[in-house]
């Protein structure tokens, strides 16, 4: 599933190819199951003839910012992804964004298979929404920050961090294990499974510890992993290639290749085990 970084990636991208541009086409298709039930006639009267202001992100949640509401939030679940063609102007890529073309050469796979919603801006730019396991939603909000869904989440992980005293603070109102807390979109915008074992694998702390028994110092190191992790994740485009070789990342799912157990680059073992309801590695050793 996307996590915050790729979901950033894919709001560079779309902000790239949409902001200041004017849709004039809008290709819509008919699942209610990812449109919640909205019909494609009125999901195109919302987007036809608007400007697009921005692209903002909460979590692991978009939204296009029209000149006039309501305003199209997108959540990719599990497989969807951002594809972009025409003349972008940059930005980076990830695993949640695709840059389909230049504008200089024809593919013949465009719009790409499932796409789910595809708009056509003033100029020739494209962007297209594809989801083959439509697990992904497309709303309508008028005022997507303070409207379910987007606005029963906590704080984004990257962008709106808490203080430590306050983040500590909030950790010691949860009897939970830290990993379901940091998996908890309520609690924390954005964190996914892989990211929540990287940065408690670097804080040092145990994924099953209660939040609660945090000391304030422990608190204060997750919460600069938590910066540090995803702000890195998010500097390189998403590009898991150019994250540091000794994350835990690169070798978390290293006993799934029927080679001997999973180690670090330090060789520390990696245990698997499932807490908050996702498979999770850790490493004792290295983890209290």
């Amino acid at each position: 599933m996307p996590e915050l970084p790729e979901v950033e990636a894919a709001r560079r991208a779309a902000q790239n190819i949409a902001a200041g541009r004017r849709i004039v086409e809008a290709h819509v298709a008919d699942d209610p199951i990812v449109f919640e039930g909205v019909t494609p006639a009125r999901f195109r009267r919302a987007l036809v003839g608007r400007r697009v202001r921005a692209v903002r992100r909460h979590g692991k949640h978009l939204w296009l910012e029209l000149d006039r509401r309501p305003w199209p939030c997108l959540h990719f679940g599990m497989t969807g992804g951002i594809h972009v063609s025409g003349p972008h102007r940059g930005g980076p890529t990830g695993r949640a964004v695709r840059l389909v073309s230049d504008g200089r050469v024809s593919r013949p796979d465009w719009p790409p298979r499932f796409t789910k919603l595809h708009l056509r801006f003033a100029d020739g730019g494209e962007l297209a929404l594809a989801d083959g396991r439509r697990l992904g939603r497309i709303r309508l909000r008028q005022d997507p920050p303070a409207e379910p869904p987007i606005g029963a989440l906590g704080f984004d992980a990257w962008r709106a961090l808490p203080t430590p005293a306050r983040f500590h603070a909030m950790l010691r109102e949860r009897n939970a294990p830290i990993k379901a807390v940091l998996l908890d979109q309520s609690f924390a915008a954005g964190i996914g499974n892989w990211i929540a074992d990287e940065v408690l694998y670097q804080a040092g702390i145990a994924p099953k510890r209660r939040a609660r028994t945090l000391s304030l110092a422990e608190a204060r190191r997750l919460r600069s992993k938590i910066r540090a992790v995803i702000g890195r994740a998010v500097g390189a485009g998403s590009d898991s290639d150019r994250f540091p070789r000794w994350w835990l990342f690169h070798r978390r799912w290293g006993h799934r290749r029927g080679g001997p157990p999973a180690t670090t680059v330090r060789g520390e073992h990696i245990r698997h085990e499932t807490v908050g309801g996702r498979t999770t590695a850790w490493v004792p050793s290295a983890q209290r």
